[in-house]
């Protein structure tokens, strides 16, 4: 086993925000680090996640999976692992409130009790399997129970720091383990994987505890309802939002199945301090007066079928959006849906409401490290080489261009994209090969069955509808029987455009006699032409014949 090599291979994360997933291969042990997925972008039309691409990886490596660590329990984190778990079963390794978040992902995929989840604390060291020894440092971030792995292997010493920020007054809990990091510089660190969302931030990331002084403002100042968006697994926000509304006299009532899993099974496992008669059900704080009361939905991206996007759209069926109220978007926008967010955020000032959002009011920080704390993390641990992970490209150049201020050689600097596949041997570390990194779209219950030939016919369809040919044809003659009928949907209204449509049935009867062998091939082609030179659009033509 000493004569092998270790290899770091990104499978998610990289160059995008979400997602986030990483493989260390040793010998024929693999260990996993993290499953997340990713809000579908824009363009993604009907998809409801995206995950990392593992099947081509573990597809002749499955038996050589050791175990699984996750950091902690955002979705970016664990939202990927009933997916993972289905094709690998191995043991998963989690603090307990991220282990609690997970078995809501299995339940809800048939998984309870079928998978060997393992609860761990930071400090614990444990033994998976081959040659990996993890150990688990504290780290502070939007999510108690986060932590960092420090990864033994005989190639060296890895750290990964997970999501992190180096606040020293958290919400909950106790700082960053600084102690740890400092021993693992001393005991000497091969590569140090690090989180690099905010690299293009300079300075430091506030304190959480300064999100506690824009709710008690708000609070003060809201003469009616207040109502507050949030990620469904940020329950340290959760936490200062109940204590806020306790202050001054208002009931708190969740809205969004996401969010109200997440605070029931946060609250059984002690991480949500509650005072009694504080948290109610919704049909409670309806009957509370709006001075005393506040409200904790889901939609903190604009989503339109989120608790606070049907609020916006006036399609929530027990609240009405209305003058008085304060609508506070306590999260970040995930890049991508800034469209959908400002869409979310005009509707409820069109509604009378006061909506509070970006960094001025102080009602949201952002969990991740800016450049200071990044330098210092550099600083402590003193790896010999560099991984920039979970960001955008310009976040990972970022981080990189500030590992090399650190004294850093920029050959021992990898910027690496998904399938990326790093190797680490006495010669030192090279990037040797890639593997298929790219994504999986999860769509209803299909995992994998779209692809981009689909969105692009979903894109087609979304810009210029379709138009549906049926034609009956004698199977004998090839005669085509009747007239053929013409179907649009997006594409005209058609009771405006006859003419259209009666030039279409005309083309349709043409393209056949002109071409009868492959009449799919002609109908496509002669009616696209046709309404292309009328219209200028490019609608989807399908060709439908029949032959009885």
């Amino acid at each position: 086993m000493a004569n092998n090599t270790l290899k770091i291979i990104p499978l998610g994360g990289l160059g995008e925000i979400g997602k986030n997933m990483t493989a260390l291969e040793y010998g024929r042990n693999i260990l996993i680090v993290d499953a997340g997925v990713m809000f579908p972008e824009h363009d993604m039309l009907g998809v409801d996640l995206v995950i990392p691409d593992f099947t081509h990886y573990l597809e002749e490596k499955r038996d050589w999976v050791r175990g699984i660590v996750v950091t902690h329990g955002h979705e970016d984190h664990i939202g990927g692992l009933p997916f993972l778990l289905q094709e690998v079963n191995v043991p998963v390794y989690a603090t307990r409130l991220t282990a609690g978040l997970i078995e809501l992902k299995l339940q809800k995929h048939g998984l309870e009790g079928k998978v060997n989840l393992k609860t761990v604390r930071a400090g614990d060291r444990v033994s998976i399997g081959g040659p990996f020894n993890v150990e688990f440092f504290h780290v502070c971030h939007s999510i108690p129970d986060s932590v960092g792995l420090a990864i033994r292997t005989p190639a060296g010493l890895v750290v990964h720091t997970g999501d992190f920020k180096l606040d020293y007054t958290p919400a909950w809990g106790d700082p960053p383990d600084f102690g740890a990091l400092a021993r693992f510089g001393a005991e000497g660190v091969l590569c140090l994987l690090s989180d690099s969302t905010n690299a293009d931030n300079p300075g430091f990331t506030p304190s959480e505890k300064t999100v506690d002084e824009g709710l008690d403002r708000v609070f003060r100042e809201a003469k009616g309802r207040v109502i507050i968006t949030t990620f469904g697994s940020l329950m340290s926000r959760v936490q200062q939002v109940i204590h806020a509304a306790a202050r001054h006299g208002r009931v708190v009532a969740i809205d969004g199945r996401s969010l109200e899993e997440s605070v029931e099974r946060a609250q059984s496992l002690g991480y949500l301090d509650i005072p009694p008669g504080v948290l109610v059900d919704l049909q409670t704080l309806k009957k509370r007066p709006d001075s005393q009361s506040c409200l904790i939905a889901t939609g903190s991206q604009g989503e339109p079928t989120a608790a606070l996007g049907r609020m916006a759209a006036g399609r929530h069926r027990q609240i009405t959006i209305k003058e008085g109220d304060t609508v506070v978007m306590s999260s970040r926008v995930i890049p991508g849906n800034e469209e959908l967010v400002s869409r979310a955020i005009n509707n409820l000032f069109r509604r009378g409401a006061r909506v509070i959002y970006g960094r001025a009011d102080n009602v949201h920080v952002s969990g991740h490290a800016s450049q200071e704390e990044l330098k210092l993390v550099l600083s402590l641990v003193k790896p010999k080489y560099f991984i920039p992970v979970h960001g955008e490209l310009r976040h990972l150049h970022a981080h990189a261009a500030l590992a090399r201020q650190q004294g850093i050689p920029a050959e021992n600097i990898f910027i690496l994209e998904n399938g990326h596949v790093v190797e680490f041997d006495d010669r030192g570390a090279r990037v040797v090969e890639r593997v298929p990194g790219g994504w999986v779209f999860v769509d209803g219950s299909g995992v994998g069955d779209i692809g981009p030939a689909v969105l692009r016919d979903r894109e087609i369809l979304s810009q210029d509808g379709f138009v549906l040919a049926v034609v009956r044809r004698n199977p004998k003659t090839g005669q085509v029987e009747g007239r053929p009928v013409i179907i649009t949907r997006g594409f005209v209204y058609v009771k405006e455009n006859m003419d259209l449509i009666e030039r279409a049935e005309e083309t349709v009867v043409n393209a056949l006699r002109r071409n009868g062998k492959d009449p799919q091939t002609s109908i496509r082609k002669a009616l696209s032409e046709l309404v292309y030179n009328e219209t200028r659009r490019r609608p989807m033509v399908l060709p439908v014949v029949l032959e009885e």
